[in-house]
């Protein structure tokens, strides 16, 4: 390595003086030339009396073939950086970390021979950007020091700088800043700068989740201040100019019995030759204008986070629960989708429209679902009285629906999930399976339908908008499903090496209801690309249609209330012309916002599933499950047990010699002959419980124990 490089490495850490750097890289005389050549350059420079790189281009520049990068994982010994230009990521072996902690930009070099041949390897040549700020517990090590354990790379401990604690105790869940740093992990000394409380409380931890990711609960100023002269809002004759009346028509609405942002509704009957389905949705565009408070607010925050029984919404709740909520019993502005169908339920024309509503009753899944199974009380018979005459129709729509939606390849995979309750603490008490019934399936295909209409209108009239894609899988992603496939004795023939979403769903429902279900169901999952927002409408693989967007839920995800806006510009008289001009840097701006707050939020939802499924398990220590193995890695079994909670057991437990492990498939003990595999039953006992870590450790039942 030169003495350049020597010289722009060792300030890659943090400014130095010149003395300090001497001291360090020795050959006084080279080390001021290099200096003065990086200040010639204008790649560093001085500020009292300390030497500064000037930043990350220049740094780049100056290293040669040195890769921008991040470093995303951390390990007890090797670290991974992905590439700036999407290239994949880099495999970094500890002691080529550099100190880098995850979340810093780095230059990578790579290195000429990797030691596995074939694998992208390199070592961190700088630190162009360090990530500070970290979330995670407190502990003492074996001498007695106060360390921190990151939440992001819990085999990664960091010493507490002596008297930078802040009176935080082992246990606790904190957030930290990183004092100073050395070349090496070992070296960094980290203080205490938040204390959120008990680590083993999940909404402790889930308080520093959202300080990790940098969430605000809370709407900056200038918002609350545009959403308070909602609060109390009241439509008026302005509103109602150049929009249908539709008050007259029996339109409700169909949620879950807590829900509070209501945006969506539904009327439906049959008609001459076919149906009629009206969907109808909140208008929070003519309420959230752009370049307001509120729509700069909502670009950033992208959608709303659910998780528990908690919500950070993407709007105020003035609007999110208020004027822009779809109530029962009072006038709405609505962007409404009219759609005719034949007697067979295809897609014969649909027209969008402004309207205003009254929604009748707020319906609830669970009591509509009694109904139409003909199980309800004289009372919800009651409640629905004004609108119960629609679910004969709606009924037959969606079965008609349900059959095309099947004859075209769109793909239903089974999945699970669970309703949490909890006790006056919040602490998670129960832990109940979330069934889809029969409202729940009409909803969502409605929904589908008038999704379907609006990115058709887009399409076809040549505006820009948010659509919402999804790409058929590649080739590497097929091999992976077919090892699956292969492993569960299925051996299916298909026409080219990417199967159709017909041969898809033919294996997902020969293998439906069957001891196969997890693992084909799980692998076709895995298999999929993920689905995002694109200013192109490049179509939607899973759902096997060539128009799709995102358009009934503009309360709680901005691409909807984007695509809201824009329709209704169209449908104002708008020309084309002018849409495209006002709009298309607008969507892929808006696009890329979107897909990018969606992946966190659903990492956040996630990661508070899981919280809450290891703070609901410590009550339940020592007890056996049945359960279903839902993963296998070289050290782990995954279980999900019967309750819907995913714990894991080591490899070793189940197997009595040296195991033969299929990754992500099956793990196999050849001294007892015995395999377990994607979906298998598995009988286990609650071992141990972190919910700091949300892990929940499982060892095999003794035979004689009885499962929950």
């Amino acid at each position: 390595m030169s003495i350049k490089s020597k010289v722009i490495q060792a300030l890659s850490r943090r400014p130095r003086r010149m003395g300090e750097l001497k001291r360090k890289l020795g050959n006084d005389r080279k080390v001021l030339a290099a200096v003065q050549e990086l200040e010639q350059q204008g790649k560093l420079r001085r500020r009292e009396g300390l030497l500064i790189l000037t930043g990350k281009e220049e740094l780049s520049q100056a290293m040669g073939d040195a890769i921008p990068c991040t470093l995303v994982k951390l390990g007890a010994t090797f670290g991974f950086a992905a590439r700036e230009d999407g290239e994949g990521d880099i495999f970094i072996p500890g002691r080529s970390l550099m100190g880098a902690m995850p979340g810093d930009q780095v230059l990578v070099r790579l290195f000429a021979k990797p030691r596995v041949p074939g694998s992208v390897e390199g070592e961190v040549a700088a630190v162009t950007k360090e990530e500070n700020r970290l979330v995670g517990l407190v502990a003492q090590n074996d001498q007695g020091r106060l360390v921190f354990i990151p939440d992001r790379c819990p085999d990664t401990p960091l010493l507490i700088r002596k008297n930078a604690d802040g009176g935080a105790q082992p246990g606790e869940k904190v957030a930290v800043e990183i004092l100073e740093r050395g070349t090496s992990h070992s070296d960094h000394r980290v203080g205490v700068s938040v204390r959120f409380g008990d680590g083993e409380s999940a909404a402790v931890c889930i308080k520093g989740i959202l300080y990790d990711r940098g969430i605000q609960r809370h709407f900056p100023d200038p918002v609350k201040k545009e959403a308070k002269k909602l609060e109390n809002a009241v439509l008026t004759s302005r509103d109602w100019e150049g929009r249908q009346d539709l008050r007259d028509v029996p339109i409700f609405t169909i949620d879950s019995e807590s829900t509070r942002d209501i945006d969506d509704a539904i009327s439906c009957r049959t008609i001459r030759g076919g149906y009629e389905l009206g969907v109808h949705i909140a208008d929070v565009s003519h309420y959230v204008t752009h370049g307001s408070q509120l729509d700069r607010e909502a670009f950033l925050r992208g959608t709303s986070i659910y998780f528990g029984d908690k919500v950070i919404p993407m709007l105020p709740k003035q609007l999110s629960n208020g004027i822009c909520s779809l109530n029962p019993g009072e006038d709405r502005l609505a962007l409404s989708c009219l759609i005719r169908l034949d007697e067979k339920g295809n897609l014969k024309e649909y027209r969008f429209a402004k309207t205003v509503i009254h929604s009748r009753v707020k319906g609830v899944y669970d009591e509509i679902n009694a109904i139409l199974a003909g199980e309800g009380s004289p009372d919800l018979y009651a409640k629905y009285g004004e609108v119960s005459g629609q679910f004969d129709a709606m009924t037959e729509l969606f079965h008609l629906r349900e059959k095309l939606r099947d004859e075209r390849g769109g793909m239903r995979i089974e999945s699970n999930e669970c309703k949490f309750l909890f006790d006056e603490n919040g602490r998670c008490v129960e832990i109940l399976r979330r069934d889809r019934g029969l409202s729940e399936q009409m909803i969502e295909e409605f929904m589908l339908l008038a999704n379907q209409c609006a990115a058709n209108l887009a399409r076809t009239e040549e505006f820009p908008l948010v659509y919402r894609v999804h790409e058929e899988p590649d080739s590497q992603r097929m091999e992976k499903l077919q090892t699956v496939l292969e492993a569960c004795g299925l051996h299916p023939v298909f026409k080219k090496a990417i199967p159709t979403q017909k041969e898809l769903g033919v294996l997902l429902d020969e293998t439906r209801g069957t001891s196969l279900e997890r693992a084909v169901h799980t692998g076709v999952l895995r298999s999929m690309a993920k689905a995002r927002y694109e200013e192109k409408p490049l179509g939607h693989f899973g759902l096997a249609l060539e128009d799709y967007a995102h358009f009934t839920s503009p309360i709680r995800r901005y691409p909807d209330l984007a695509v809201h806006r824009i329709i209704s510009d169209y449908l104002e008289g708008m020309p084309i012309s002018q849409l495209r001009q006002e709009y298309e840097e607008f969507v892929r701006e808006a696009s890329q916002q979107a897909s990018q707050r969606e992946v966190e939020a659903m990492q956040i939802e996630r990661d508070a599933d899981d919280l809450y499924m290891a703070e609901y398990m410590q009550s339940h220590l020592g007890e056996t499950y049945q359960g279903a193995v839902s993963g296998v890695t070289r050290r782990r079994v995954f279980v999900e047990l019967s309750n819907g909670v995913e714990g894991s057991l080591a490899v070793e437990d189940l197997c009595k010699n040296e195991p033969v492990v299929q990754e992500g498939v099956r793990v196999s003990d050849p001294l007892s002959g015995k395999s377990w595999m994607l979906g298998d039953p598995v009988l286990v006992t609650v071992a141990s419980v972190s919910v700091s870590t949300a892990r929940i450790d499982l060892v095999p039942a003794k035979p004689q124990e009885e499962a929950q």
